[in-house]
């Protein structure tokens, strides 16, 4: 199951071997646990993406390699109040890997032990912790959980052994990972006065037992939570229990063009959940079966074979088949290889492959043939026949499936009991000839409402975000958005006009939209146009990229109406929105700003970042931003 565990399956182990789920008491006490287990290494994670928890799995094995055991852990599991018990177990180390989500924020899992930290005031003397932060540098707040994390623990009286660690998923996370972790183990040794024993920490955590007498429908099936949750569904619903949302309305955008841009409605009649303009959906997708089908076939393993992984470590089992492990494990992702270049898949790899056939180990025919050439598992094991590692070991050490994030393009006091989203299907050819297809996207889009009774439907739950409406309705708004950037601003239009419905002051709204072709990809053109002519929309300034000779983007258009921008800005203190790329448009449109700020202002060029800061400071400047 999809929920964080500590095993290499990621999926949720049966703790009876007859494949039904027992129904035990979660044990909230690290520290009782890690006496029981012999454990003197925490590997706590904030994760919403997956990588800081596989980071935290590494880390915990690699403590094998000192003489020192080490278990990975999830602060939303635990009582984090214990924390100032850990000097109770000898030679203890706690090890922080936190990722910083959206502006600043914290992941879903670590929100509560963020809280905790701000409120309490344990004292955590003889403690000793480290921090390994995982961010991106296009983010105004980069690495804020990490440092703020390392900061308040060492305020608490704990003992930092060794220096923060800074990744930048910009750059390149994995390296800044390795080299950090590099240098932390030997200074872990210094520090507690062990040596490394040459043991390796790729050990094998499970081995395989084949059923023959199963009972069929009390195998694992995917299920997030517990057995048959989805067909047992029961509020409230979160990451760890999502609700099966019918798909309503699943329908094409775009007029023209080689890509599929597609709007959906997902029901949520009846389920409790609520949602705010702004807000995240969360949708839990699964691997295309004919990519499942290949790899059995390529391995040849009877994927529907019912098996337990008898797991080496604690001693717990579970019953599922080999299909059902790879629909929610990352098979389609060749990046995850890369990232993975100096772990145990890869080590398997580099095991079972003839090396004169293709030596891995050369970065540069790594980067060539892998990475530039976009070859995920499949695609290796299609293109050398040597390789065929046992599909036991491929499943558990392969990551599953995280949830996709997607912005709410619906507002809940329009519509209550529908969330709507807005995406583009990822779909491109690889230099091997290979189409390469974005997962969530393409499950999604064919996701389609069927009239026959059954209907399809969407694991997901909400994701709270701090990208809001001012709390003023006579609040001007600017929102800029280009492509599918739109979503949350189809959101806080519809919400604009029910507010004036409900005869309330609603200030200027201004919308700053961007697509490529007029006739070809503009987003919800007629119901723009309707909220413009009806006066929802003060101003709808559209950029067509590619309808001229010269590229006319969003900051162009910015730039153009510099005097009214700096007007609804600087005089009518209005709130400024912007979503889509953050790599790119935001930065170039945070750059229009700092100019039109210099010119109209008066202002220098530190004068103007500073100005931008204060209106972020102030919340009248966010962003919903990916790169």
């Amino acid at each position: 199951m999809l929920h964080r565990v500590n095993t290499c399956l990621h999926l949720q182990p049966f703790p009876d071997g007859g494949g039904t789920l027992a129904q035990t008491t979660r044990e909230t006490s690290f520290i009782d646990k890690m006496k029981k287990t012999g454990k003197n290494i925490v590997v706590f994670y904030g994760s919403q993406t997956g990588t800081a928890e596989e980071f935290a799995n590494r880390l915990a094995k690699d403590a094998h390699r000192y003489g020192m055991k080490g278990m990975s852990a999830d602060p939303e599991e635990y009582d984090m109040s214990e924390l100032s018990r850990l000097p109770e177990i000898e030679n203890s180390l706690a090890i922080f890997c936190m990722a910083t989500y959206g502006e600043g924020d914290p992941t879903d899992n670590s929100q509560d032990f963020y809280d905790w930290l701000q409120e309490g005031d344990a004292d955590f003397t003889g403690v000793k912790y480290t921090v390994f932060a995982l961010g991106n540098k296009t983010y105004e707040h980069y690495n804020a959980m990490g440092k703020y994390v390392d900061q308040r623990l060492a305020e608490l009286g704990a003992q930092r052994i060794f220096d923060l660690g800074m990744g930048d998923d910009d750059g390149n996370l994995e390296e800044d990972f390795v080299s950090w972790r590099e240098q932390f183990w030997p200074a872990v040794c210094e520090h507690f006065g062990v040596e490394a024993t040459g043991e390796e920490s790729s050990i094998r955590q499970y081995e395989l037992k084949v059923h023959s007498d199963l009972n069929m429908n009390k195998i694992y099936t995917g299920e997030l939570g517990r057995l048959k949750s989805f067909e047992n569904q029961k509020p409230p619903f979160d990451s760890k229990n999502p609700f099966l949302a019918p798909v309503t309305v699943n329908r094409k955008l775009n007029k023209a063009g080689d890509r599929h841009l597609m709007h959906l409605e997902l029901d949520i009649t009846g389920s409790k959940i609520r949602y705010e303009s702004g807000d995240h959906v969360a949708v839990y997708p699964i691997n295309d079966s004919v990519i499942v089908n290949r790899i059995g076939e390529v391995l040849g393993v009877d994927l529907d074979t019912p098996l337990s992984h008898v797991c080496a470590v604690v001693r717990i089992t579970e019953a599922v088949s080999f299909m059902t492990m790879l629909m929610y494990l990352v098979l389609a992702d060749c990046q995850y290889i890369h990232n993975e270049r100096t772990n145990q898949l890869c080590h398997v790899i580099m095991m079972s492959l003839d090396q004169t056939e293709l030596d891995l180990s050369d970065c540069a025919l790594y980067q060539s043939w892998v990475l530039d050439s976009c070859r995920n598992i499949l695609a290796i094991l299609e293109d050398f026949p040597s390789l065929r590692p046992p599909i036991d070991h491929l499943c558990e050490l392969l990551p599953r499936l995280q949830a996709r994030y997607y912005s709410i393009a619906s507002s809940s006091k329009v519509h209550p009991n529908s969330i709507h989203i807005c995406a583009v299907v990822v779909e491109y050819k690889t230099k091997t000839g290979r189409v390469n297809k974005g997962v969530a996207t393409n499950w999604l889009k064919n996701k389609m409402p069927a009239d026959n009774g059954h209907k399809a439907t969407v694991p997901m739950y909400i994701r709270k975000s701090q990208f809001r409406l001012p709390f003023k309705s006579s609040n001007p708004v600017i929102m800029i958005g280009p492509g599918t950037g739109i979503a949350p601003f189809m959101g806080f239009v519809q919400e604009r006009s029910w507010l004036k419905e409900q005869g309330k002051e609603v200030g200027e709204t201004v919308l700053y939209y961007g697509c490529r072709h007029k006739n070809e990809d503009f987003l919800y053109q007629e119901e723009l146009d309707e909220f413009e002519k009806t006066g929802v929309l003060t101003a709808l300034n559209v950029a067509f990229s590619r309808d001229q000779a010269d590229k006319v983007y969003v900051q162009h258009l910015l730039k153009k109406n510099k005097e009214a921008v700096w007007r609804l800005v600087h005089t009518d203190n209005a709130h400024i929105y912007i979503c889509g790329d953050a790599r790119n448009m935001a930065r170039d449109v945070q750059n229009a700003f700092y100019e039109i700020a210099e010119e109209l202002g008066g202002l220098s060029r530190a004068q103007a970042v500073d100005y931008i800061k204060k209106l972020m400071t102030k919340g009248r400047y966010s962003q919903d931003v990916w790169s």
